[in-house]
């Protein structure tokens, strides 16, 4: 082993300097312009709250949340927090971004979502969530100052397909078990005032951590013109 070369002092400095490069290494990916695939090579990510862990893959991302990390502005005024791991880019006009997840479900309220957001007072997080019932299950969240909590179709499974469409001020959410059939789940319109953050989050609110994967993921500038369809 490389350690056996060193001895004493040598060996303490050795570590230290190899968890001091490791750390800065770690620190420079997180706060680098990062490249996703499905999307244009022009169109660049930033984490917003650093993940525990995360790899880009060929269709995807891998993150990991550490403890206590959440997105949500309580309506009852008890619980707001933001310090939920995010890779956002920055969009303007019209688009469509779909995308598998999937995650282990270990924990209450783990999950992993498609994000839009104005900033930390406005903003939808689409959300597959290990509910209250031990449930896997669509949740969306529309953040207007405060939050609201729509608790949706329950999947049997560890992955599902989401689907994020905004088109002006309205945004429309859909599910998907297979990448080709869609299920509407919410139809809202925000009052967006300037350009929006859109990626992905990665959440475990009372477990320990929680990797979530983010597979086949696809965007495109464009507009619906159905709502119900998703075409």
């Amino acid at each position: 082993m490389i350690f056996a070369i060193f001895e004493g002092k040598e060996l303490t400095m050795f570590v230290r300097t190899f968890t001091i490069l490791a750390m800065l290494v770690f620190i420079s990916n997180i706060s680098a312009q990062l490249s996703l695939p499905g999307f244009a090579s022009h169109q660049k990510f930033h984490w917003h709250n650093s993940p525990q862990s995360f790899k880009i893959t060929s269709d995807g991302l891998i993150a990991v949340a550490g403890t206590s990390t959440d997105m949500f502005r309580d309506p009852g005024v008890t619980y707001n927090t933001d310090t939920a791991p995010k890779l956002l880019t920055t969009v303007s006009g019209d688009f469509v971004l779909s995308a598998g997840v999937s995650h282990a479900f270990e924990s209450k309220w783990d999950g992993g979502a498609l994000v839009l957001m104005q900033d930390s007072f406005h903003w939808v997080k689409f959300c597959f969530e290990k509910d209250y019932l031990g449930k896997k299950r669509v949740v969306s969240v529309v953040t207007r100052d405060v939050s609201d909590d729509c608790n949706s179709e329950v999947v049997n499974g560890d992955k599902v397909y989401y689907k994020m469409a905004r088109k002006g001020k309205v945004v429309t959410l859909y599910y998907s078990a297979d990448n080709v059939s869609w299920t509407l789940v919410r139809h809202l319109q925000l009052d967006w005032t300037r350009d929006l953050k859109l990626g992905f989050l990665a959440q475990s609110p009372t477990g320990t951590q929680c990797e979530v994967k983010f597979t086949e993921v696809q965007f495109e500038y464009k507009s619906i013109s159905d709502p119900y369809t998703g075409n």
